[in-house]
């Protein structure tokens, strides 16, 4: 398959402590199994020099988003921590990105971090996938970027759901396993053409 677009970024959403591990609050148990998926991935992006921005969910206290779903991921807390296993590393360009609502780009600064490094496709990996990755990946389509979403690098509390997550990005972009996207990018990008 060759890949669209000039400039890609590899995107972690909510990898964070109260989402994965026995000790999370809104637990996805799958999450757990997509870790090794995504640290392979962010290992290939670093090597390609491939942009990777991890988004972190960091609520205020009194969200209005807790009105329907349990409380999670407060601001400073160790549930909006990224989990031990896929930590930034601002020596290698790693951008964070906090949001409080399901898209990584609803009320962020992620679109114009984005245009800024001139990237025209997102490649999102993470949690969950019919909710935040899904309306992370509606938005991309809205702002105008191509997008590729990772199969084995996202994750649903079922395969049902997850599988139906899938089905809705497949409708505008593109889906592919993580030893998919390797090759083709292998192919499409030379060190030089990924500068961060």
């Amino acid at each position: 398959m060759e890949l669209r677009g000039k400039k890609h970024c590899v995107v972690i959403i909510d990898m964070l402590n109260d989402f994965i591990g026995e000790k999370a609050a809104l637990r996805c148990e799958n999450g757990e199994k997509i870790v090794p998926k995504i640290k392979e991935l962010v290992d290939f992006a670093h090597d390609q020099n491939i942009q990777v921005v991890f988004i972190q969910e960091a609520h205020r206290k009194n969200d209005r988003d807790f009105r329907v779903r349990p409380v999670h991921a407060i601001k400073g807390t160790w549930g909006s921590e990224f989990i031990p296993e896929l930590q930034p590393d601002e020596s290698k360009g790693d951008y964070v990105v906090q949001k409080r609502r399901h898209s990584a780009f609803s009320y962020t600064d992620f679109d114009l971090f984005l245009r800024e490094e001139e990237i025209d496709t997102v490649v999102l990996t993470g949690v969950w996938t019919n909710v935040c990755v899904r309306s992370t990946a509606s938005d991309a389509l809205y702002h105008g970027y191509n997008v590729i979403c990772i199969s084995d690098g996202t994750a649903y509390q079922d395969d049902s759901m997850h599988a139906s997550g899938i089905r809705d990005i497949d409708l505008f972009g593109d889906i592919l396993t993580t030893e998919q996207y390797k090759e083709a990018a292998k192919k499409k990008f030379s060190h030089d053409e990924q500068v961060v």
